[in-house]
């Protein structure tokens, strides 16, 4: 007898939900469930934390404060009375344990690609001086490309891109510094950061992290592990909002040798002496630059109420479990062949992320978000689906599963070479 006499529904049917309850178990027994209620979440299935962490509901009474009170009545007195002034490292403390670091060791202020550029520059000038090179990330996120290669025509360097597996074998006496991804923003992919940054250091070079898809999903150890330099954003798993300010991290036996290319008042020894000459402060606040945005700041540091009482252990323990769990509903819902998952499936080598490769991914994912569904795509063929463990539940993991293969199902199948694809 026929598939299709078999099942009057045709050969083509959905399967059965066969993961709906055991999505339902596994949120009951959650020990992270209930801080899904400290964010502002509705009916959307939402997996694009990994590009913006979803509000927290600590934020908006917040930034109401500071707007009302503190800016409209307080005013300028707010610098020291509300502690504005000391707020960039004041919740660089907030964020050091998340990434394994201990107080004074890290920084909030500027953006990504200006911390990358002071960490870069700075870790060169701390380098031996017969160092000719620096390495970077072969697969990094291309502003990391833009700024190495800036920061090298400066100072004179040149740069080799290295694929990150291959950074131990690669780095010589030469090498100043690598500037390296921990997570793959493309695949998900872990790098192995205690290796990598070991490798650097037996051949005397310095090792510069970029800790935007780990941070706030994973256990990092920068102290642990000796890193040197370290930047990350604040808006993904951290849920600072839309270009919220990322962090500088600087070990502390490097911290007097920090040589910021862009020293400004702020970081100057006497911030209000107005002295012409440059005076660096000491400790991490050298790794300041100009007048702090305080509202973005504040709001950061109200989302980060949300981390109360959470270990970051924790966090890894459900992320991985929930992209074990997404992607055995995916093999159960998506018409065979039709993806392919390019993040790794062994757990030391995957970050909070699970990436698809999809032929004719940007048309799948737009009916993903017709249908309630919220990833992402990378061109040409990746779909991207971030697990922030904070908020996201198994049943969100299920869901999104479940919508995919209705969506792949209902859209002709396209040959993966037209769109460039490799799945």
């Amino acid at each position: 007898m026929s598939d299709a006499a078999e099942n009057p529904l045709g050969p083509d049917a959905p399967p059965a939900r066969e993961h709906a309850g055991r999505a339902e178990q596994l949120d009951v027994a959650d020990p992270l469930g209930a801080l899904r209620d400290r964010f502002v979440l509705d009916d959307t299935v939402y997996l694009d934390g990994n590009s913006l962490g979803a509000l927290p509901r600590a934020v908006p009474d917040r930034v109401a404060d500071v707007i009302a009170r503190e800016w409209g009545e307080l005013r300028i007195r707010s610098w020291s009375e509300s502690g504005w002034w000391t707020a960039p490292e004041r919740i660089g403390d907030k964020i050091a344990p998340l990434i394994g670091a201990a107080p004074g060791r890290v920084v909030v202020g500027d953006s990504t690609s200006v911390n990358l550029f002071k960490a870069v520059v700075a870790g060169i000038r701390m380098a031996g001086k017969g160092c000719t090179e620096i390495l970077v990330d072969a697969t990094t996120f291309p502003t990391d490309g833009y700024i190495a290669r800036s920061a090298a025509r400066m100072t004179g360097l040149a740069v080799r891109p290295v694929e990150p597996a291959r950074i131990g074998d690669e780095v010589t006496e030469r090498t100043a510094l690598a500037l390296v991804n921990h997570v793959d923003y493309r695949t998900g992919r872990l790098n192995d950061l205690p290796g990598i940054t070991a490798a650097l250091h037996s051949a005397g070079a310095l090792a510069v992290w970029d800790l935007c898809h780990s941070a706030g999903a994973l256990p990092v150890g920068l102290d642990a592990h000796g890193v040197d330099l370290a930047v990350g954003c604040t808006y993904k798993y951290l849920n600072g909002g839309p270009g919220s300010p990322a962090y500088l991290y600087v070990r502390e036996s490097l911290q007097e040798r920090f040589d910021s290319p862009l020293p400004g008042w702020n970081s100057h020894a006497e911030p209000f002496g107005m002295d012409p000459d440059y005076a660096p402060a000491d400790g991490i606040v050298r790794g300041r630059v100009g007048t702090p945005d305080i509202l973005s700041l504040l709001a950061l540091e109200a989302a980060l109420v949300a981390w109360d009482g959470v270990t970051i252990e924790d966090v890894r323990a459900k992320s991985l479990a929930l992209t074990d769990f997404f992607l055995d509903c995916v093999a159960a819902y998506a018409p065979q062949g039709r993806v392919r998952s390019v993040t790794p499936a062994e757990h030391q080598r995957r970050g909070s992320q699970v990436s698809l490769a999809c032929a004719d991914a940007g048309e799948v994912m737009a009916g993903l978000i017709r249908r309630g569904v919220v990833g992402d795509f990378r061109h040409p063929d990746v779909l991207r689906f971030g697990f922030t463990p904070l908020y996201t539940s198994f049943a969100d993991a299920e869901q999104a599963a479940w919508v995919l293969g209705e969506v792949l199902r209902a859209q002709p199948e396209v040959e993966a070479g037209a769109t460039g694809g490799r799945g």
